[in-house]
């Protein structure tokens, strides 16, 4: 029983002595933690959370200008400056040339002889001679302002003297300044083929694509086509009569229309012809599209 007690107390002292061990490497791992956290600087206060707020000006957009990549020089090496070689200059573009035309000769005496003569359609012949004699004093018509037309009312005296010229219409200045100084240089005409003052209108064509419109007159013998009368006009006072005016005012056929060519008329110019032919042309061209619209 004594044997028994001794081997517990031993037990015991031994087991006593672990803890107090144990014991007190705790404390001393705990008191040495503890001064470590003790010397360590104390954290920085934390600052106050400012409010969150929002900017919603655009800001401006700034031009990012592309920047060459810096090439390092070699030493002992001197950069060279870039001269920039002017372009050559372009070949400067062809100008274009104006169109030109001269103007046309005058009228000879032999057609001044036959003009004087020819009292078909209000003296066609002497009202061309004229138009074609004041043309030739105007001079080459180039292409540009001065180029137009200048529509005249003209007058000549039975003795072949101007006795009135009035502008009616122009579209250039130039061709009316020109015209009028080629009819005041006139030099004195035939005698009118009437023996009467010889009143008509006239276009000189200042252009230099034509010297004017040869008129053709192998058909000057025909009678003139009857004028437009609307046979359905009434005044309100007189008789109404519209079917028997129309019956009377009808054209005539074309049988007793179709005649020779005039013997005294000549023959006509190839360029007469060509612009009677192409003025033909125009006009049935221009009604046959018509007709089919």
């Amino acid at each position: 029983m004594g044997r028994f007690n001794a081997t517990s107390y031993d037990l015991m002292s031994a087991v006593r002595i672990k803890l107090l061990l144990a014991l007190v490497l705790s404390l001393g791992f705990h008191a040495g933690l503890a001064l470590w956290v003790a010397q360590m600087p104390p954290p920085p206060p934390s600052a106050a959370p400012e409010p969150l707020r929002a900017n919603l000006t655009l800001a401006p957009v700034q031009e990012v200008k592309p920047t060459r990549p810096v090439i390092p020089t070699p030493l002992g090496v001197e950069k060279k400056k870039h001269v920039r070689v002017p372009d050559s200059p372009s070949p400067p573009a062809p100008e274009k040339t104006p169109a030109t035309m001269a103007a046309p000769p005058a009228p000879t005496a032999e057609e001044w002889t036959r003009a004087s003569t020819y009292t078909l359609k209000n003296s066609k012949r002497y009202r061309h001679n004229w138009g074609q004699l004041v043309r030739s004093k105007m001079g080459t018509a180039v292409e540009g302002l001065q180029q137009g037309l200048v529509r005249f009312r003209i007058e000549i005296a039975p003795d072949g003297k101007l006795a009135k010229a009035e502008v009616l219409w122009s579209t250039s200045e130039i061709a009316e300044k020109l015209a009028l100084q080629a009819i005041r240089s006139l030099p004195p005409l035939p005698p009118t083929p009437t023996g009467k003052p010889l009143v008509f209108e006239k276009t000189i064509a200042f252009v230099p694509f034509e010297t004017g419109w040869p008129p053709i007159y192998k058909y000057d013998c025909l009678p003139d086509p009857p004028s437009f009368h609307n046979p359905f006009a009434w005044n309100g006072a007189s008789p109404q009569r519209a079917s028997q005016d129309h019956r009377e005012n009808a054209s005539p056929s074309r049988s007793t229309t179709t005649q020779a060519e005039c013997p005294d008329a000549g023959p006509d110019s190839i360029e007469a012809e060509e612009k009677d032919m192409e003025r033909q042309f125009k006009e049935w061209g221009a009604a046959r599209l018509n007709g089919a619209d």
